[in-house]
């Protein structure tokens, strides 16, 4: 077999595979031989029939058959031996293929990248050293506290502190915030929209004149967008709302005591605190481990330098600029300004997914420097997880997942993991004490 490789690009090559005649005739010969043993033709018993009159008969697919093999194996050996490390599926493309001739052909593929792997041990991150205090516990009860809290209208102004249900409407310069930026609706016009009247809620400036009026009544509402506003056809505007006071609620919030803890099914007030300590310690846990990996991710992304397989990228980023404009639409966003946004949306995609693919390579050569793998056993229990959260029977996840080649996806998954703890016990980490919060 003689094989030649031209680089077509970075990570694309052109491999050209020329397998010799006596090769392609032993394929012919052992495909003819199967044929004529099963073969069934008028006159003769099944297997008996003259192999001159098999190959006549079946002449098309037995060629087809030929092929079909020689050109698979020919191309696997042709890769291994010019020691390539494929990316994708190739663009095989016949020039030559018969009985008593040479096979040629020409495989189109994309290659891993080609970089020298960098020392990925005693990588230097930084994580916060946090404590779980007892006044923390006191801050998580008291947000547990608002989520039960209850509301009653009140026959009175509003007043700092104060709940109001509203209805407004907006305009900047006399014309509709909702058509200046119908990307957020909210911000335009809403009915029966609750607000709590304190500084720093809903728009700066906005609730702090509602203070002193009762229900039933309307008032103009103006406001200054920030320089730095979220949405940029508002920012640094001046804007005026007609605000009318549906209702005045007061907000009720329920005493922490053994009632409160029975309410959320804890067996007394002190087994609660002690839960909620345990929830907090176990997020301050996740924080640091995700601070972890996305630190040692970013840290192997600036040590190498390489090219990337474009096809690899593209649909990468097709898959993001999908996920954004997914997000973009829950969110209430029209297509006009998702349109107007597209280059944006694409350039932010078209980066994240190189990261992406960058990181999946560099993982993927220090998990084979390393010998990790991903175990039968590993990817049984992962099965078994997903089949419960989607409350299926795990034979029919399984039958999915073939169908839609996903047990690839779900082992690439386990084996990312594997790799960045490995990456993360083998760190050099800096603790840092971190500023409280005011």
């Amino acid at each position: 077999m003689n094989v030649t490789v031209e680089n077509l690009a970075p990570c694309r090559k052109l491999l050209r595979v020329e397998v010799d005649a006596p090769a392609v005739d032993a394929a012919f010969t052992a495909v003819e031989q199967e044929y004529q043993k099963a073969a069934k033709l008028p006159g003769f018993r099944p297997g008996k029939a003259p192999r001159a009159m098999v190959v006549k008969a079946y002449s098309q697919d037995i060629e087809k058959e030929v092929k079909r093999r020689l050109i698979p194996d020919s191309y696997k050996k042709a890769v291994a031996e010019q020691k390539l490390r494929v990316a994708t599926y190739p663009d095989i493309e016949e020039i030559q293929f018969g009985r008593g001739q040479a096979l040629q052909f020409a495989a189109t593929l994309e290659t891993e990248p080609e970089f020298e792997m960098p020392d990925y041990k005693q990588l230097p991150i930084k994580l916060p050293s946090i404590t779980v205090t007892d006044e923390d516990v006191t801050k998580a009860l008291e947000a547990l506290r608002v989520q039960r809290a209850s509301y009653a209208d009140v026959p009175r102004a509003v007043q700092p502190g104060d709940f109001v249900v509203i209805n407004y409407t907006g305009t900047c310069d006399g014309k509709p915030i909702a058509e200046l930026a119908p990307e957020t609706r909210g911000l335009g016009e809403h009915k029966n929209f609750w607000v709590n009247v304190q500084a720093g809620q809903f728009i700066p400036g906005f609730t702090e004149q509602l203070v002193g009026a009762e229900a039933g009544s309307k008032r103009t509402v103006g406001v200054d967008f920030p320089a730095d506003f979220m949405t940029p056809a508002l920012a640094g505007r001046k804007a005026s709302y007609e605000v009318e006071i549906v209702q005045v609620k007061e907000r009720h919030l329920p005493d922490v005591n053994e009632a409160f803890a029975k309410a959320l099914e804890a067996e007394s007030l002190e087994a609660l605190r002690a839960g909620v300590k345990h929830d907090l310690e176990n997020e301050v846990k996740f924080q640091r481990e995700r601070s972890a990996k996305d630190q040692i991710v970013r840290e192997l992304l600036a040590r190498v330098k390489c090219e990337l397989p474009e096809s690899i990228v593209n649909t990468e980023t097709r898959s993001a600029v999908y996920n954004i404009v997914q997000e973009q639409t829950k969110r209430g966003a029209s297509r006009e300004s998702i349109e107007a946004q597209k280059d944006q949306i694409f350039g932010f995609a078209a980066a994240s997914a190189k990261e992406r693919v960058k990181a999946s390579f560099l993982l993927g050569r220090i998990a084979e420097a390393e010998n990790i793998r991903v175990e039968q056993s590993e990817l049984s229990q992962r099965v078994m997880i997903m089949a419960a959260q989607y409350q299926m029977p795990v034979q029919k996840l399984v039958k999915q997942l073939d169908e839609r080649n996903g047990f690839g996806e779900i082992q690439e998954q386990i084996l990312t993991a594997k790799v960045l703890n490995f990456l993360v016990e083998n760190a050099k980490v800096e603790e840092f004490v971190p500023e409280k919060k005011a």
